[in-house]
């Protein structure tokens, strides 16, 4: 059996049978699993606070620390060399502690927010949890960042406290002191005894700190996490997270990643971003899984190598990551003993259907793609273990997550009958993804930004901003971001399903596809195409991509223009960034681009 994209385009579908699976899945009937689920539930399956309450960090760490997991190991960094460093529960949750400790010995509060600029070390898993038992909102930053980003987010949060290192705080903040009147701290975590002028030295704090006993009893509702996202302006927008976000970790973690007790998982995520706090850090040490932290960024060899070598089970990586083992070739999977990978899945951005299958052939495993936002705090859609996989479909909402496609009038906004938005008539129409406000870990506000808010809600709906579709079986699929969404002689053109279609071509690693202005057809196709290895650009080739999509898509939809280009622009979360694209193209601002990485 074959399904079809929103194009047309037939993919076989990817069956499924859970008696067959190694581990029977947590979520092994979806509807029967669907109609029984409550977040009441969700919220009795974790301890709370002894006094009551709810915090991540007693969630997280301290309940384990005081039980049968202990011992367990929690983290596993594999260093630069290839070392390993391993932390237990009960070695997490001292040094968690004492961080803690640190924080109230310097007169940091509850509510406050310190941020981080670190890499992927042992120092910000401790920052991370130690802040939110202490009470306070962390927020991290991308170590990548230069010092504008850095001093944008730092002023715009109000940041006490930064955690760094030495280098970075010369590189990217010590000039910036001046311009920053509420960074009263800033902690280095590789100071040696002698911290930068300003500075002070972390460890030296931590060794004489008395481990902080006692969570601080916050509430669901108290703030605890604070994520900046780029906006299409210069302004990056502060999405504010609460303790009850735990809740959906939890939930998600379980249903959609499919966490035993005994994985060891792996999040190839940078903490500087929502998926590497959320899915990094905060679900898997929930679950009481050991998380597996890798210190370098992607290398094809060197991420197949932790696979086999830490027996990973369960890996959530970026598309961007997996189109770069696709275009690395099978034969480079097939040199490592992966037997022990039960579990695959990816988010960042849509997941092409032809990674989808890469995935079962080279790892012998599909593929599994989940969609979610910074604001959604937690997966909100996936394709689930015993779930069949229809290859480019997010899959289907989580339990206790209501899902809908509705109706957009000509202002672009939902249209509303009697104070309700309306959905779309029939399936596979186009409209806007929504979701119905309640589940635990939804942003409650944009920092400052009471109005830019409260424009995400209407007719009893969150807003999502992404176009979609959704099938007559339940399953959606992504068309595009409403301002990335091409018009085109009256057609909506999804960005997403062109790059998907050109991907299909054998010189085609990675695409990216933009509108361009058209006095005629209003917007034109311009698809933007990074080579395979040992494929040369060429007039000839860039005519026969051109006419492989219009024979995939049909010449309405197909690219008009094609131009090679050595590497896409992406964020660290792996996300093409089209906007940028098209800027460049059109010679207009390039907005917020601090979130942008180099391809390796």
């Amino acid at each position: 059996m074959s399904a079809e994209t929103p194009t047309g385009t037939a993919w076989p579908v990817i069956r499924k049978d859970a008696s067959t699976l190694a581990v029977l899945p947590h979520l092994a009937d979806y509807d029967a699993e669907r109609a029984a689920f409550s977040w009441d539930d969700a919220r009795r399956a974790l301890s709370g606070l002894p006094g009551g309450g709810l915090n991540i960090a007693h969630e997280a760490v301290d309940r384990h620390a005081a039980g049968p997991l202990a011992a367990r190991e929690a983290l596993r960094f594999v260093r630069a060399d290839g070392s390993l460093e391993s932390i237990t529960y009960a070695g997490l949750a001292d040094r968690v502690s004492r961080f803690a400790a640190v924080l109230r010995g310097l007169g940091v509060g509850r509510g406050e927010r310190v941020f981080s600029l670190l890499g992927r070390r042992p120092e910000l898993y401790a920052a991370v949890l130690g802040t939110l038992k202490a009470g306070s909102v962390f927020c991290p930053l991308f170590s990548a960042f230069g010092p504008d980003p850095v001093r944008q987010r730092l002023r715009l949060g109000s940041g006490r406290v930064l955690v760094t290192t030495r280098s970075l705080y010369r590189k990217k903040v010590a000039a910036l002191r001046a311009d920053l009147p509420d960074l009263q701290h800033v902690l280095l975590v590789d100071a040696d005894g002698a911290p930068e002028p300003g500075t002070l030295d972390l460890a030296a704090l931590l060794d004489t700190a008395e481990p902080l006993e006692a969570a601080a009893a916050t509430r669901p509702g108290d703030y605890a996490l604070l994520h900046f996202t780029s906006g299409t302006t210069g302004t990056p927008k502060g999405a504010q997270h609460v303790h009850e976000a735990v809740v959906a970790h939890w939930a998600t973690g379980r249903f959609a990643l499919d966490l035993h007790e005994d994985d060891v998982y792996w999040c190839t995520a940078d903490p500087g971003w929502v998926t590497g706090t959320s899915y990094g850090i905060i679900a898997p040490l929930v679950h009481g899984v050991t998380a597996v932290v890798d210190e370098e960024e992607l290398d094809v060899d060197r991420w197949y190598r932790i696979l086999a070598e830490q027996r990973v089970t369960v890996w959530y990586t970026a598309p961007t990551a997996l189109r770069m083992l696709m275009k690395a070739g099978a034969e480079r999977a097939a040199g490592y003993d992966l037997s022990a990978l039960r579990f695959v899945a990816s988010v960042g951005e849509p997941l092409n259907p032809e990674v989808v299958l890469w995935g079962q052939e080279s790892l012998g495993l599909p593929i599994h793609d989940n969609w979610w936002q910074t604001e959604t705090g937690g997966i909100m859609i996936a394709n689930y273990a015993a779930m069949d996989i229809r290859p480019g479909s997010m899959g289907k909402p989580l339990p206790g997550v209501e899902a809908a496609v509705l109706m957009r009038g000509p202002d672009d906004r939902p249209v509303l009958r009697d104070g309700e938005a309306v959905e779309v008539e029939h399936a596979g129409d186009v409209g806007e993804l929504a979701l119905r406000p309640g589940w635990p870990s939804m942003f409650r506000g944009y920092l400052n930004e009471e109005a830019r808010y409260r424009k995400c809600f209407a007719g009893g709906w969150y807003l999502t901003g992404d176009l979609a579709t959704r099938d007559d079986d339940g399953y959606f699929w992504f068309v595009g971001r409403g301002d990335d969404v091409i018009k085109s002689s009256g057609h909506l053109i999804g960005p997403f399903e062109v790059e998907s279609a050109l991907m299909e071509h054998p010189a085609v690693a990675e695409a990216g596809v933009i509108g361009v202005p058209d006095e005629v057809a209003g917007e034109t196709v311009k698809a933007f195409v990074e080579l395979r290895p040992g494929r040369e650009p060429s007039s000839e080739l860039r005519l026969d991509i051109i006419g492989f999509a219009r024979r995939r898509l049909g010449a309405a939809v197909a690219p008009r223009d094609i131009e090679f280009v050595e590497a896409l622009p992406h964020t660290r979360s792996g996300k093409v960034l089209r906007r940028l694209l098209k800027a460049r193209e059109l010679g207009l601002p390039e907005g917020d681009v601090s979130t942008l990485e180099a391809r390796p």
